[in-house]
């Protein structure tokens, strides 16, 4: 079953089980999903469905940090419970050890050197794109390269 099939799926299960705070939740990415397709006249891959749910999870996590400055807890609690629903229809995340491996690799092919940061990150973002933080592996070039 293709995601978006199963995103569809699981809005008629929400609606049946009167799951109000998660169908809303799936409501929003099929908008989000119905949107791009519209705009660029495309049938959304797995893949595009994926980039999609980790865009609007990033969204969710700056919401998060910006009421929790504001101290608007009620508000942080409510896009963590959509940050949840979402991390559902995300691929398997990768571990510290395997997103090591890929990096022990792109810094093989492109260099030790600070420079080659970009073309590292160019190298992993298709490879580790849905599976990884790219902000923390990120990082994990930068500690490597520093």
């Amino acid at each position: 079953m293709s995601l978006k099939a199963q995103i569809t799926a699981d809005m008629k299960t929400a609606m049946k089980e009167k799951q109000v705070e998660r169908l809303g939740t799936i409501r929003l990415l099929l908008a989000a999903m119905k949107q791009r397709e519209v705009d660029e006249r495309i049938e959304l891959t797995d893949a595009d469905v994926a980039a999609i749910v980790e865009k609007m999870i990033k969204q969710r996590k700056d919401s998060i940090s910006q009421f929790e400055a504001a101290q608007r807890q009620d508000l942080a609690d409510k896009e963590k419970s959509e940050v949840e629903v979402l991390m559902g229809y995300m691929p398997q995340q990768l571990s510290a050890e395997e997103i090591a491996v890929f990096l022990d690799e792109a810094i093989a092919t492109h260099g030790n050197t600070p420079a080659s940061m970009g073309k590292i990150m160019g190298d992993l973002k298709p490879k580790l794109a849905g599976r990884a933080d790219m902000a923390e592996v990120s990082k994990l070039i930068k500690a490597r390269l520093a």
